[in-house]
């Protein structure tokens, strides 16, 4: 058994609070890392089958063929181990907009962070994901337009639950295209949604993408008896 209660690391950010910490939880019987930002959780690694299944989903026609992966927010590390799961992942680029998060994950204070950090096809990268959606340059700092086959965001609570009013543009019609500018024809884009599907996001995904679908990942909630259920996104960038 882990310590009842352990504040791993504080840290006053921009955006407010940062806190990561660690709690034996005894319905689970396992420790339980979480993220908090203020009043925030922004993590917990309590309920995470919806990130694994995110990368699963996007990933599951990728075939043989290499495929360079993109993933918006680090958070736990759940979403881009799922995707290094895969074999035809040559690369894995993480845009995190903290820094601490970064840090927290080579220092090893966050379970994933020593796998990661050990896979040469990973690569954290200190960024705001969305303004590099906007830039001319792209989601590689060291390779300018670079193009990925599939590229996953789990950063907001949903698109219209936002962590920062700046990040709503993205889930425009217009800021989608411009992040179509950096992936591969018929590359998969996936959004994690703490929501149920919403037509109207669905909507303005079809403006932009060829072919779309929500997925919703239904798994076990023990501390209220019930199944709980989160949402994925799934659009297919047009063809070249």
């Amino acid at each position: 058994m882990g310590l009842r209660f352990e504040e791993l690391d504080w840290r006053s950010t921009p955006m407010g609070e940062l806190v990561l910490r660690r709690r034996w939880d005894p319905v689970f019987g396992a420790d339980v890392h979480e993220i908090k930002l203020g009043d925030e959780f922004l993590m917990s690694s309590m309920f995470t089958a919806a990130e694994v299944e995110m990368a699963r989903l996007a990933l599951a026609e990728s075939g043989d063929d290499p495929v360079d992966v993109a993933v918006g927010g680090l958070g736990l590390g759940f979403t881009a181990q799922a995707v290094l799961e895969h074999s035809a992942v040559s690369s894995l680029t993480v845009v995190e907009a903290m820094p601490e998060v970064i840090e927290w994950h080579k220092r090893g204070l966050i379970p994933a962070g020593a796998e990661l950090s050990a896979d040469p096809r990973c690569r954290l990268v200190h960024g705001d994901f969305f303004a590099l959606t906007d830039s001319a340059t792209g989601l590689d700092p060291d390779e300018s337009g670079r193009r990925f086959h599939a590229v996953l965001v789990d950063i907001d609570h949903s698109p219209n639950h936002l962590l920062n009013d700046s990040h709503a543009d993205f889930y425009s019609a217009e800021g989608l295209r411009r992040l179509v500018r950096f992936m591969h024809p018929g590359g998969v884009f996936a959004l994690w949604s703490n929501d149920p599907p919403d037509a109207r996001f669905s909507a303005v995904l079809g403006e932009v993408f060829p072919e779309v679908r929500a997925e919703v990942v239904v798994f076990p909630n023990p501390l209220q008896d019930r199944d709980a259920a989160n949402t994925v996104y799934l659009a297919t960038a047009p063809p070249a």
